[in-house]
């Protein structure tokens, strides 16, 4: 064979070696090909290995699926194959949107690629995990719940989502501390206890900080206790339109009374009007913390009953 036909062959050639040699290799032993492929800075061949071992395919075990993706993207990165990287980045932030590689493990240009992705798709992310929190609220899931809203929680406040989303952070924030109440188990009795020795002091009562509004997620924090709260009548000429649920939120400030109320999830304009004049006449114990009156956020669900 003439040497122009070798070099025209020879491609050819390794291109089915690698497919051939490195496709049936588990998926951890994929990764550590493709890593020392791409150290050797032979993209093209530690992609061909990648690419043989799609997660989708189920080849992969599911640890390794994010490394997979994460050295596509790195190796279509190096090749100047940019909206393909982009893909693969995507597939690691839909997978795991905390994840963002580390200095020590990636280029400032990897990272930066990531932070981009991660700020377009993040968004829409926090939000698809709100409404499954919120499916499993509904369906009484309550530690369930209770993890997925914290889970959206912290994907609103990565500094990428760039403070969007602030009032879902605030429905998060209620409907976690609802589902939290709920899952509490009551308290037990208090148990006889044998004299004991004189104590040590006790440690100093934690201070509140001036304006600073208190929610459920301050654990030193004594929640705000119901006097008064009248619901007020759903009428008949509404009751079809209604949905069968609501979240109001109100703002309890340290003499108990009701400083801001608003609507967080509806239940019909006209209920909601009389819902706002209510909670303004609502009372409660306020909130304390180390047995001083503090300022308190309360989530309440509303649940509308449609028997006559």
């Amino acid at each position: 064979m003439s040497s122009p036909a070798r070099r025209l062959i020879a491609p050819f050639l390794l291109a089915a070696f690698a497919h051939t040699a490195f496709g049936q290799v588990p998926g951890r032993d994929v990764v550590t090909t493709a890593r020392d492929l791409y150290a050797s800075a032979r993209y093209d061949e530690a992609l061909a290995v990648l690419n043989d071992v799609r997660p989708a395919d189920g080849a992969a075990a599911p640890v390794d699926r994010k490394s997979i993706e994460q050295y596509r993207s790195l190796c279509l990165l190096a090749l100047g194959r940019g909206s393909e990287a982009e893909s693969a980045i995507a597939a690691v932030v839909t997978a795991d949107p905390t994840y963002l590689p580390g200095e020590s493990d990636a280029s400032p240009r990897v990272r930066t690629a990531f932070s981009d992705v991660r700020r377009r798709l993040l968004p829409e992310i926090a939000t698809s995990r709100y409404t499954q929190a919120k499916a499993d609220f509904d369906r009484k899931n309550y530690p369930v719940a209770a993890e997925k809203f914290r889970q959206v929680i912290t994907l609103i406040e990565d500094p990428d989502m760039g403070g969007k989303l602030p009032d879902l952070r605030t429905l998060a924030t209620g409907f976690m501390d609802l589902a939290v109440a709920a899952m509490a188990p009551p308290p037990e009795p208090p148990k006889p206890q044998p004299a004991a020795p004189a104590a040590a002091p006790a440690p100093a009562a934690p201070q509140a900080e001036p304006n600073r509004i208190y929610t459920m997620l301050d654990k030193d924090v004594t929640p705000a206790v119901v006097i008064r709260q009248d619901m007020p009548r759903l009428m008949p000429n509404v009751k079809q339109a209604a949905k069968d649920t609501g979240v109001v939120e109100v703002v309890i400030d340290e003499q108990g009374r009701v400083t801001f109320v608003a609507i967080r999830q509806p239940v019909h304009p006209v209920f909601d009007a009389d819902l706002m004049t209510a909670a303004r006449e609502w009372r409660y114990q306020p909130a304390t913390l180390g047995g001083k009156p503090v300022k308190y956020r309360k989530m309440i669900q509303i649940n509308i009953s449609r028997q006559h």
